[in-house]
């Protein structure tokens, strides 16, 4: 039986969902189609960020057609991390969740996100993936995002459950704040980070999710993880930010 969410009172918030997109001609238009058909306990604007894509993907965003979809495009590839600071720096709403247009991610999941910020639990919820038995997980792929999560709970004396989600939602003007610098993948750790090392504890909700391969377009890989671990050490040992930031 599918889980019945508590009602939500529409109030005036905008929330801005955020794309990167690279190269996902086979995934964009049901991506959009998936995305823009939930319905949101807000208003919602879907900000998406054609990261220098050399197939098709370009063509069928120009022909998506919703008045709550902005497209954005980069010349040149420059990786998640500057594809959402793109996006973010465009983005019109008070609230911003990161959506992946590769379909792992369930946007039918993201008023469960919004459910704690809205009833004043949380300011900032992450999605946690719980990585049950499926034969489309990669061991090595959990393995590694459990180490990662691990190293930012031993180095912040925290304990969330998964760092690396797509699924962070949080202020707008917060995640300006953070001025996060990380082009590619690293940008999932260094926003972490900075959360932690502001002790700002993210408030965590159960997600679906749906692993793709790398024959399918996973672009992903174990650098990424040593990336990931070296920018959590990082942000570790820098200096907390005044208060007022938060």
């Amino acid at each position: 039986m599918a889980e019945t969410l508590p009602a939500l009172v529409e109030i005036p918030v905008k929330l801005s969902i955020l794309m990167p997109v690279y190269n996902e001609e086979e995934r964009i238009a049901d991506a959009l189609k998936q995305a823009l058909a939930v319905e949101y306990p807000c208003e919602i604007e879907l900000v998406v960020v054609d990261d220098g894509s050399r197939d098709g993907t370009g063509e069928i965003l120009g022909r998506a057609d919703d008045a709550r979809l902005r497209v954005i495009t980069h010349q040149r590839n420059a990786g998640k991390g500057a594809a959402i600071r793109t996006a973010v720096a465009n983005a019109e709403g008070e609230y911003m969740v990161i959506l992946d247009a590769d379909l792992e991610y369930d946007p039918q999941d993201i008023p469960k996100l919004l459910a704690p910020v809205l009833d004043g639990r949380a300011t900032v919820v992450y999605g946690n993936r719980t990585f049950g038995s499926h034969s489309a997980y990669s061991f090595w792929y959990v393995m590694g995002n459990k180490g990662v999560t691990m190293a930012a709970n031993v180095l912040f004396n925290s304990y969330i459950g998964d760092l690396e989600t797509c699924f962070k939602l949080m202020p707008v003007a917060l995640y300006r704040s953070l001025d996060v610098r990380s082009r590619g993948f690293g940008m999932e750790a260094e926003v972490t980070g900075k959360l932690l090392r502001r002790r700002i504890r993210p408030y965590e909700v159960p997600i679906s999710y749906r692993a793709r391969g790398r024959e399918e377009g996973k672009k992903i890989t174990w650098r990424d993880g040593v990336e990931a671990i070296w920018i959590l050490g990082r942000e570790r040992t820098r200096r907390n930010p005044d208060a007022s930031a938060r």
